[in-house]
């Protein structure tokens, strides 16, 4: 009997040294999970590309949550814009360089510059010490010429802006209206830039004589002309690469004067609560591992390492990327948006 109670006082004591362990596992997790760090990431990527992109940095980073806020561009830009004076965002990733440029401008970004930074191209950095701003991505503006409708028609492909000037083209030529697509915009910026103000307006005077229609997307153009719709449709890059290598009858052309182009860059919002956190993604955001997802739906990325071409991609698509000056974007913008639409916005497509 002794014994059967000394081995009973035995086993009490081992589930309550067991139920003082899960006691404090349990308390240690519950700790653990409050402490865990909630970042509040603006973004206008892709939803195709948020996944990937948390994983891999919340399996570097435990202990820090991303929380997507997604919509599109124009929108999130406008959000943050409205939430200045109180924000709430901690990271602002995959926005365009020229809407960032003017959060420098409204002192909305907090300077830092990420680890490994100096090693992405000269192009895709902030030039401020410390930096406000880091590209990840890039995409031009091209051309995608029908060759099927092109023979029917007698037109030959294009080598430079001013050939789309020619009669031949009248009615046959499809843009994105930069009112409502980046890519547009891009366009219209980079022959302001190449020509001069009054040149690239004049071009465009004549351009717009040949214009059948401004669609309200950047991809829209490549599409129809693809389709036979029209012989010539101004678009982005990849889908113009896309459309080829899915068997369209098109030509991806880069014009010799060169391509307005525009990049995806990423900034810690400033009055983030999260600043340590917000700083680590910074660092991921700019990292070879982070370009690479990001090459996944881009041809062009901020590191000179990572640099895959779909099929079809016009082989020296980066080297004919102008010289943008994105801080003249940014200024200029609403200005030339309002002009662009006072002389050419009765061909835009319905909404």
């Amino acid at each position: 009997m002794k014994a059967m109670l000394s081995a009973a006082s035995d086993l009490g004591r081992m589930f309550g040294v067991v139920a003082a362990l899960a006691l404090t596992v349990g308390v240690a997790s519950v700790a653990q999970g409050q402490q865990a760090t909630q970042l509040t990431v603006y973004t206008g990527l892709e939803p195709e590309q948020l996944d990937p992109l948390k994983k891999a940095f919340e399996q570097e980073n435990p202990g820090i949550t991303i929380n997507w806020v997604r919509q599109s561009g124009g929108v999130i830009v406008a959000r943050l814009i409205a939430e200045r004076s109180n924000p709430r965002a901690d990271f602002m990733w995959g926005l365009a360089a020229t809407s960032i440029l003017s959060f420098e401008d409204m002192d909305m970004l907090h300077p830092y510059t990420p680890r490994g930074a100096a090693a992405l191209k000269p192009g895709f950095r902030s030039t401020k010490d410390p930096m406000t701003w880091v590209g990840m991505d890039a995409w031009l503006g091209v051309g995608c010429f029908n060759t099927s409708e092109g023979s029917k028609r007698q037109i030959n492909a294009p080598q430079s802006w001013k050939d789309l000037t020619q009669s031949s083209f009248k009615g046959q030529l499809v843009m994105p209206n930069p009112a409502s697509s980046g890519t547009g915009y891009l366009m219209v910026a980079a022959w302001l830039q190449l020509f001069g103000e009054e040149e690239g307006w004049k071009f465009m005077d004549a351009l717009h004589q040949n214009i059948a229609m401004y669609l309200h997307s950047g991809s829209a153009p490549c599409t129809r002309a693809a389709q036979g719709e029209f012989t010539m449709g101004l678009g982005a890059d990849l889908r113009a690469a896309l459309l080829k290598s899915q068997g369209a009858p098109i030509e991806v052309v880069v014009m010799k004067e060169g391509s307005g182009w525009d990049m995806e860059v990423t900034a810690i919002a400033k009055g983030t609560k999260n600043l340590a956190a917000a700083q680590k993604l910074a660092d991921f955001a700019a990292s070879q591992k982070a370009m690479e997802l990001y090459n996944g739906f881009y041809a062009i990325t901020a590191h000179p390492a990572v640099a895959k071409l779909p099929p079809s991609y016009p082989p020296h698509g980066e080297a004919s990327m102008i010289k943008n000056d994105f801080g003249w974007m940014a200024k200029n913008r609403d200005r030339i948006l309002s002009e662009w639409t006072r002389r050419y916005d009765s061909k835009s497509a319905p909404r």
